[in-house]
Protein backbone atom coordinates (compact mmCIF):
# COMPACT_ATOMS: atom_id res chain seq x y z
CA UNK A 1 0.00 0.00 0.00
CA UNK A 2 1.27 3.42 -0.81
CA UNK A 3 0.07 6.29 1.17
CA UNK A 4 -1.26 8.71 -1.46
CA UNK A 5 -1.11 7.37 -5.40
CA UNK A 6 -2.11 11.12 -6.92
CA UNK A 7 1.51 11.28 -8.27
CA UNK A 8 0.38 8.17 -10.14
CA UNK A 9 -2.61 9.83 -11.32
CA UNK A 10 -0.96 12.11 -13.01
CA UNK A 11 0.59 9.86 -15.32
CA UNK A 12 -2.24 7.66 -15.25
CA UNK A 13 -0.22 4.87 -14.43
CA UNK A 14 -0.68 2.27 -11.40
CA UNK A 15 1.23 2.40 -8.02
CA UNK A 16 3.50 -0.44 -8.83
CA UNK A 17 4.17 0.81 -12.22
CA UNK A 18 7.85 -0.12 -13.66
CA UNK A 19 9.89 2.43 -14.42
CA UNK A 20 9.59 2.01 -18.33
CA UNK A 21 5.17 2.72 -17.77
CA UNK A 22 6.02 5.82 -15.81
CA UNK A 23 8.39 7.03 -18.58
CA UNK A 24 5.50 6.09 -21.22
CA UNK A 25 3.11 7.38 -19.30
CA UNK A 26 4.98 10.69 -18.78
CA UNK A 27 5.78 10.87 -22.68
CA UNK A 28 2.17 10.75 -23.17
CA UNK A 29 0.74 13.20 -20.85
CA UNK A 30 3.58 15.75 -21.75
CA UNK A 31 3.12 15.73 -25.33
CA UNK A 32 -0.48 15.73 -24.93
CA UNK A 33 -0.54 18.88 -22.39
CA UNK A 34 1.92 20.92 -23.75
CA UNK A 35 1.79 24.42 -23.90
CA UNK A 36 3.06 25.28 -27.56
CA UNK A 37 0.56 22.54 -28.89
CA UNK A 38 -2.54 24.06 -26.38
CA UNK A 39 -2.22 27.81 -26.92
CA UNK A 40 -6.08 28.42 -26.69
CA UNK A 41 -6.14 25.86 -23.62
CA UNK A 42 -5.45 28.15 -20.30
CA UNK A 43 -5.87 24.91 -18.27
CA UNK A 44 -2.97 23.08 -20.44
CA UNK A 45 0.24 24.78 -18.77
CA UNK A 46 -0.86 23.70 -15.60
CA UNK A 47 -1.59 19.82 -16.59
CA UNK A 48 1.43 19.95 -18.18
CA UNK A 49 3.36 21.01 -14.81
CA UNK A 50 1.60 18.58 -12.80
CA UNK A 51 2.54 15.51 -15.25
CA UNK A 52 6.02 17.21 -14.88
CA UNK A 53 6.31 17.30 -11.22
CA UNK A 54 4.73 13.65 -10.78
CA UNK A 55 7.56 12.86 -13.33
CA UNK A 56 10.50 14.00 -11.64
CA UNK A 57 9.43 12.74 -8.15
CA UNK A 58 8.63 9.26 -9.56
CA UNK A 59 11.38 8.90 -11.96
CA UNK A 60 14.02 8.78 -9.13
CA UNK A 61 13.85 5.59 -7.02
CA UNK A 62 14.79 7.10 -3.68
CA UNK A 63 12.11 9.64 -3.79
CA UNK A 64 9.72 7.40 -4.99
CA UNK A 65 10.33 4.88 -2.08
CA UNK A 66 10.02 8.87 0.12
CA UNK A 67 6.47 9.19 -1.76
CA UNK A 68 5.29 5.83 -1.11
CA UNK A 69 5.93 5.95 2.23
CA UNK A 70 4.89 9.29 3.63
CA UNK A 71 3.72 10.97 0.75
CA UNK A 72 4.41 14.11 -1.19
CA UNK A 73 4.49 16.71 1.84
CA UNK A 74 7.11 14.81 3.71
CA UNK A 75 9.79 15.27 0.43
CA UNK A 76 8.72 19.10 -0.04
CA UNK A 77 9.32 20.07 3.58
CA UNK A 78 12.51 18.52 3.05
CA UNK A 79 12.49 15.00 4.98
CA UNK A 80 14.76 11.75 4.23
CA UNK A 81 14.94 8.71 4.96
CA UNK A 82 13.33 8.15 8.58
CA UNK A 83 14.94 6.09 10.99
CA UNK A 84 14.57 2.41 11.43
CA UNK A 85 12.20 3.02 14.00
CA UNK A 86 10.08 5.22 12.37
CA UNK A 87 7.70 2.61 10.46
CA UNK A 88 6.24 2.54 6.70
CA UNK A 89 3.17 4.15 5.57
CA UNK A 90 0.52 2.43 7.56
CA UNK A 91 0.04 5.36 9.88
CA UNK A 92 3.43 5.31 11.56
CA UNK A 93 4.86 8.38 12.83
CA UNK A 94 7.79 9.37 10.39
CA UNK A 95 8.75 12.12 13.25
CA UNK A 96 9.22 9.35 15.96
CA UNK A 97 12.61 9.46 18.05
CA UNK A 98 13.34 13.33 16.42
CA UNK A 99 13.33 14.86 13.48
CA UNK A 100 15.03 13.89 10.26
CA UNK A 101 17.68 15.80 8.84
CA UNK A 102 16.72 18.65 6.47
CA UNK A 103 13.86 19.75 8.88
CA UNK A 104 16.31 21.90 11.23
CA UNK A 105 15.79 25.37 9.28
CA UNK A 106 11.61 25.12 9.59
CA UNK A 107 10.13 26.47 12.55
CA UNK A 108 7.62 24.27 14.51
CA UNK A 109 6.42 26.52 17.03
CA UNK A 110 7.93 25.01 20.28
CA UNK A 111 7.53 21.38 19.11
CA UNK A 112 10.18 19.26 21.80
CA UNK A 113 13.11 18.06 20.00
CA UNK A 114 12.07 14.55 20.77
CA UNK A 115 8.92 14.45 18.49
CA UNK A 116 5.92 13.17 19.76
CA UNK A 117 2.86 15.29 21.39
CA UNK A 118 0.30 17.27 19.86
CA UNK A 119 1.23 20.61 19.12
CA UNK A 120 0.72 22.18 15.98
CA UNK A 121 3.77 23.15 13.83
CA UNK A 122 4.60 25.43 11.18
CA UNK A 123 6.78 24.90 7.64
CA UNK A 124 8.59 27.54 6.36
CA UNK A 125 7.68 27.74 2.61
CA UNK A 126 11.74 28.11 1.49
CA UNK A 127 12.45 24.46 1.93
CA UNK A 128 15.49 24.73 4.11
CA UNK A 129 18.92 23.65 3.25
CA UNK A 130 17.80 20.37 2.65
CA UNK A 131 14.17 21.31 1.49
CA UNK A 132 13.21 19.53 -2.26
CA UNK A 133 12.58 22.09 -5.16
CA UNK A 134 10.83 21.45 -8.43
CA UNK A 135 12.79 21.77 -11.54
CA UNK A 136 11.16 24.18 -14.32
CA UNK A 137 8.43 21.48 -16.52
CA UNK A 138 10.20 23.03 -19.63
CA UNK A 139 13.59 21.83 -18.18
CA UNK A 140 12.48 18.23 -16.85
CA UNK A 141 10.82 17.77 -20.45
CA UNK A 142 13.77 19.12 -22.07
CA UNK A 143 16.02 16.03 -20.31
CA UNK A 144 13.36 13.55 -20.24
CA UNK A 145 13.45 14.33 -24.67
CA UNK A 146 17.46 14.45 -24.97
CA UNK A 147 18.14 11.57 -22.15
CA UNK A 148 14.81 9.26 -24.25
CA UNK A 149 16.13 10.65 -27.67
CA UNK A 150 12.72 10.99 -28.46
CA UNK A 151 13.90 14.13 -30.29
CA UNK A 152 15.35 12.47 -33.31
CA UNK A 153 19.07 12.45 -32.09
CA UNK A 154 18.86 15.41 -29.62
CA UNK A 155 17.35 18.39 -32.30
CA UNK A 156 17.58 16.80 -35.81
CA UNK A 157 16.73 19.22 -38.46
CA UNK A 158 14.12 18.48 -41.11
CA UNK A 159 14.15 17.65 -44.78
CA UNK A 160 15.06 20.81 -47.18
CA UNK A 161 11.36 20.38 -48.84
CA UNK A 162 9.58 21.04 -45.07
CA UNK A 163 9.16 24.54 -46.52
CA UNK A 164 7.20 25.60 -50.27
CA UNK A 165 9.35 26.77 -52.94
CA UNK A 166 11.96 29.11 -51.34
CA UNK A 167 11.62 27.51 -47.77
CA UNK A 168 14.24 25.10 -46.34
CA UNK A 169 13.99 23.11 -42.88
CA UNK A 170 13.70 24.85 -39.69
CA UNK A 171 16.52 22.44 -38.51
CA UNK A 172 17.24 21.62 -35.06
CA UNK A 173 17.66 23.55 -32.04
CA UNK A 174 17.20 24.10 -27.89
CA UNK A 175 13.82 24.50 -26.63
CA UNK A 176 12.35 27.23 -23.72
CA UNK A 177 14.31 27.25 -20.73
CA UNK A 178 13.78 27.56 -16.90
CA UNK A 179 12.35 31.05 -16.17
CA UNK A 180 13.52 30.54 -12.38
CA UNK A 181 9.91 32.40 -11.15
CA UNK A 182 8.23 30.66 -7.87
CA UNK A 183 5.04 29.02 -9.27
CA UNK A 184 1.75 27.64 -8.00
CA UNK A 185 2.87 23.71 -6.91
CA UNK A 186 -0.01 21.79 -8.50
CA UNK A 187 0.24 19.70 -5.08
CA UNK A 188 -0.81 22.67 -3.04
CA UNK A 189 2.49 24.58 -2.04
CA UNK A 190 4.84 26.67 -3.22
CA UNK A 191 7.68 26.05 -4.04
CA UNK A 192 10.63 27.96 -6.06
CA UNK A 193 11.87 25.79 -9.54
CA UNK A 194 15.63 25.31 -9.66
CA UNK A 195 17.07 28.06 -12.20
CA UNK A 196 18.84 26.86 -14.60
CA UNK A 197 20.63 28.24 -18.03
CA UNK A 198 18.09 29.47 -20.26
CA UNK A 199 18.78 27.80 -23.46
CA UNK A 200 18.23 29.82 -26.60
CA UNK A 201 15.20 29.13 -29.06
CA UNK A 202 16.63 28.86 -31.97
CA UNK A 203 15.86 31.64 -34.63
CA UNK A 204 15.58 30.36 -38.24
CA UNK A 205 16.05 33.54 -40.70
CA UNK A 206 14.66 33.73 -44.44
CA UNK A 207 14.68 36.23 -47.27
CA UNK A 208 11.51 37.78 -48.14
CA UNK A 209 11.98 39.29 -52.12
CA UNK A 210 9.05 41.49 -52.99
CA UNK A 211 8.22 43.83 -55.88
CA UNK A 212 8.65 47.44 -55.49
CA UNK A 213 4.40 47.94 -55.65
CA UNK A 214 4.08 45.75 -53.36
CA UNK A 215 6.52 47.70 -50.55
CA UNK A 216 4.40 50.62 -52.17
CA UNK A 217 0.84 50.17 -51.51
CA UNK A 218 1.51 47.34 -48.63
CA UNK A 219 -0.06 44.12 -49.09
CA UNK A 220 -0.48 40.85 -46.86
CA UNK A 221 1.55 37.87 -47.92
CA UNK A 222 0.16 34.11 -47.08
CA UNK A 223 2.95 31.32 -46.63
CA UNK A 224 2.46 28.21 -46.13
CA UNK A 225 4.81 26.24 -43.99
CA UNK A 226 5.51 22.79 -42.87
CA UNK A 227 6.76 22.07 -39.55
CA UNK A 228 7.39 18.88 -37.52
CA UNK A 229 5.29 18.30 -34.00
CA UNK A 230 5.11 15.27 -31.53
CA UNK A 231 1.87 13.88 -31.33
CA UNK A 232 0.29 11.96 -28.35
CA UNK A 233 2.30 8.80 -28.38
CA UNK A 234 5.57 10.97 -29.33
CA UNK A 235 5.44 10.24 -32.64
CA UNK A 236 7.00 12.90 -35.12
CA UNK A 237 3.86 14.47 -37.35
CA UNK A 238 4.36 17.20 -39.72
CA UNK A 239 1.72 20.30 -40.25
CA UNK A 240 1.18 22.74 -42.63
CA UNK A 241 0.59 26.12 -41.35
CA UNK A 242 0.05 29.17 -43.05
CA UNK A 243 1.35 32.79 -42.20
CA UNK A 244 0.72 35.80 -42.45
CA UNK A 245 3.13 38.07 -43.32
CA UNK A 246 1.99 42.35 -42.89
CA UNK A 247 3.79 43.88 -45.03
CA UNK A 248 3.15 47.85 -44.05
CA UNK A 249 3.85 50.70 -47.11
CA UNK A 250 7.41 51.91 -47.25
CA UNK A 251 8.76 49.12 -45.50
CA UNK A 252 12.75 48.92 -46.14
CA UNK A 253 15.20 46.16 -47.40
CA UNK A 254 16.17 44.68 -44.48
CA UNK A 255 13.39 44.91 -42.25
CA UNK A 256 12.61 41.81 -40.05
CA UNK A 257 9.59 40.33 -39.71
CA UNK A 258 9.27 37.70 -36.65
CA UNK A 259 6.66 34.45 -35.85
CA UNK A 260 7.35 33.33 -32.59
CA UNK A 261 7.19 29.74 -31.99
CA UNK A 262 5.87 28.43 -35.49
CA UNK A 263 8.72 26.23 -36.51
CA UNK A 264 9.80 22.47 -35.63
CA UNK A 265 9.29 21.79 -31.77
CA UNK A 266 12.10 20.87 -30.34
CA UNK A 267 13.13 19.74 -26.54
CA UNK A 268 10.48 21.90 -25.15
CA UNK A 269 10.03 24.55 -27.55
CA UNK A 270 9.29 25.78 -31.06
CA UNK A 271 11.69 27.65 -33.60
CA UNK A 272 10.79 31.27 -34.31
CA UNK A 273 10.96 32.04 -38.04
CA UNK A 274 12.21 35.94 -39.16
CA UNK A 275 11.18 36.97 -42.71
CA UNK A 276 14.08 39.48 -43.97
CA UNK A 277 12.63 41.63 -46.69
CA UNK A 278 14.39 41.93 -49.98
CA UNK A 279 13.21 44.35 -53.13
CA UNK A 280 13.18 42.44 -56.38
CA UNK A 281 14.57 44.50 -58.96
CA UNK A 282 12.28 47.09 -61.48
CA UNK A 283 12.47 47.49 -64.97
CA UNK A 284 11.95 51.29 -64.31
CA UNK A 285 12.71 52.05 -60.99
CA UNK A 286 15.44 52.41 -58.77
CA UNK A 287 14.99 52.56 -54.95
CA UNK A 288 17.22 55.02 -52.95
CA UNK A 289 15.75 55.24 -49.13
CA UNK A 290 12.23 57.14 -49.15
CA UNK A 291 12.66 58.24 -52.81
CA UNK A 292 12.39 56.47 -56.14
CA UNK A 293 14.68 57.38 -59.14
CA UNK A 294 13.72 57.00 -62.70
CA UNK A 295 16.32 57.33 -65.61
CA UNK A 296 15.70 58.55 -69.04
CA UNK A 297 18.13 58.41 -72.36
CA UNK A 298 18.62 60.93 -74.38
CA UNK A 299 20.87 61.25 -77.67
CA UNK A 300 23.08 64.37 -78.11
CA UNK A 301 20.97 65.88 -80.67
CA UNK A 302 17.98 65.76 -78.33
CA UNK A 303 20.09 66.69 -75.29
CA UNK A 304 21.46 69.73 -77.01
CA UNK A 305 18.38 71.06 -78.66
CA UNK A 306 15.45 69.75 -76.57
CA UNK A 307 13.10 67.04 -76.37
CA UNK A 308 9.44 65.82 -74.82
CA UNK A 309 8.77 62.72 -72.20
CA UNK A 310 5.77 61.52 -70.59
CA UNK A 311 6.92 59.03 -67.78
CA UNK A 312 4.42 57.51 -65.16
CA UNK A 313 5.36 57.39 -61.09
CA UNK A 314 4.63 54.25 -59.11
CA UNK A 315 1.57 54.96 -58.29
CA UNK A 316 0.18 55.52 -61.77
CA UNK A 317 0.51 59.23 -62.84
CA UNK A 318 1.15 60.34 -65.50
CA UNK A 319 4.03 63.43 -65.94
CA UNK A 320 4.83 65.23 -68.89
CA UNK A 321 8.35 66.63 -69.13
CA UNK A 322 9.28 69.08 -71.73
CA UNK A 323 13.19 70.57 -72.30
CA UNK A 324 13.51 73.17 -74.65
CA UNK A 325 17.15 73.93 -73.74
CA UNK A 326 20.46 71.74 -73.32
CA UNK A 327 20.75 68.67 -70.75
CA UNK A 328 23.47 68.01 -68.76
CA UNK A 329 24.85 64.68 -68.93
CA UNK A 330 24.21 63.28 -65.17
CA UNK A 331 21.59 66.05 -64.30
CA UNK A 332 18.11 65.56 -62.68
CA UNK A 333 14.94 66.94 -61.85
CA UNK A 334 13.23 66.39 -58.44
CA UNK A 335 9.08 66.05 -58.00
CA UNK A 336 8.21 66.19 -54.41
CA UNK A 337 5.88 63.86 -52.33
CA UNK A 338 5.53 61.22 -55.48
CA UNK A 339 8.02 58.75 -54.27
CA UNK A 340 8.29 55.79 -51.54
CA UNK A 341 5.70 56.42 -48.88
CA UNK A 342 7.66 57.15 -45.45
CA UNK A 343 6.83 54.54 -42.60
CA UNK A 344 7.39 56.11 -39.70
CA UNK A 345 5.46 59.67 -40.90
CA UNK A 346 2.48 58.69 -42.14
CA UNK A 347 0.72 60.90 -45.20
CA UNK A 348 3.99 61.52 -46.18
CA UNK A 349 5.91 59.94 -49.34
CA UNK A 350 9.60 60.59 -50.79
CA UNK A 351 10.71 62.25 -53.87
CA UNK A 352 10.33 61.23 -57.37
CA UNK A 353 13.64 61.93 -59.08
CA UNK A 354 14.14 61.58 -63.16
CA UNK A 355 17.47 61.87 -64.03
CA UNK A 356 19.07 62.11 -67.12
CA UNK A 357 21.50 59.96 -69.22
CA UNK A 358 22.89 61.51 -72.51
CA UNK A 359 24.21 59.13 -74.45
CA UNK A 360 27.30 60.41 -77.04
CA UNK A 361 27.74 58.96 -80.60
CA UNK A 362 30.62 56.06 -80.57
CA UNK A 363 31.63 57.70 -83.88
CA UNK A 364 31.72 61.06 -86.39
CA UNK A 365 32.71 61.90 -89.74
CA UNK A 366 34.46 64.43 -91.24
CA UNK A 367 32.10 66.47 -92.19
CA UNK A 368 30.36 66.50 -88.90
CA UNK A 369 32.97 67.41 -86.90
CA UNK A 370 33.54 70.46 -89.21
CA UNK A 371 30.04 71.33 -88.76
CA UNK A 372 30.64 70.87 -85.35
CA UNK A 373 33.02 73.28 -84.79
CA UNK A 374 31.50 75.71 -87.19
CA UNK A 375 28.19 75.53 -84.92
CA UNK A 376 29.94 75.30 -81.35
Amino acid sequence: MVKESKLYDQLNVKPDATQDEIKKGYRKMALKWHPDKNKDNPDAAEKFKECSQAYEILSDPEKRKLYDQFGLEFILRGGTAPPPDAGGGGGANPFAGGMPGGFNSFDFGGMPSGGGGGRTFHFSTSGGPSGFNFSSPDDIFTEFMRSSGASGGGGGGASADDFDAIYSAFGGGSGRGSRGSRVRSSFGDNVRSARQPTPEVTTVERPLALPLEDLFKGVTKKMKIKRKMFDENGKRTTTDTVLEVPIKPGLKKGSKIRFKGVGDQEEGGQQDLVFIVEEKPHPLYVRDGDDIIQTIDLDLKEALTGWKRTVTTIDGKQLSLDKAGPTQPGSSDVYPSLGMPISKKPGQRGNFIVKYNVKFPTTLTATQKQKLREIL
